[in-house]
């Protein structure tokens, strides 16, 4: 997993290399994206940043989200239910774990990954270009929980 800072410069470096502004409201959304181990929603940023910009509108937030997905630093996880999640910090295809209780979502390290997906694109003969894995659960702080 890529440092924070390293990521924050990833993602500044692929804004100004494909012509963008690098506002300060950006530079706050980029910020959270780099360090996104919760996988915040749209939602999520919105609220942490409007301590420092109280007139950023939810839009803006997503419109910039949009712009650099595109740029292939963020990945998106979209779920039934409509809402999504991001994940600045690793932006490539990667497993999760989500809690179906509490939406907590964990980047598992699973070694074999690589292997896996080989040995899915030889047996149905396609070329992988990219994948999802989810494990749905119930994590060990909502288990605890009384019913």
């Amino acid at each position: 997993m890529a440092s924070h800072h390293t990521r924050f410069d990833a993602i500044l470096q692929k804004l100004r290399d494909n012509g963008h502004k690098i506002t300060p409201q950006r530079l706050a959304i980029v910020r959270i994206l780099a360090k996104s181990e919760g996988h915040p929603s749209v939602e999520e940023i919105h609220t942490q940043i409007t301590a420092d910009f109280p007139t950023m509108s939810l839009a803006t937030v997503y419109r910039t989200i949009v712009l650099i997905k595109s740029l292939g630093e963020v990945l998106e996880l979209g779920f039934p239910d409509g809402s999504n999640r991001y994940d600045g910090n690793k932006p490539t295809p990667h497993p999760h774990v989500i809690c179906i209780k509490c939406k907590k979502i964990v980047d598992p390290s699973l070694a074999n990954l690589d292997e896996i997906t080989r040995a899915v694109a030889t047996e149905t003969n396609f070329t992988v270009l990219s994948h999802r894995l989810d494990f749905f659960g119930i994590c060990s702080a909502c288990e605890e929980e009384p019913s």
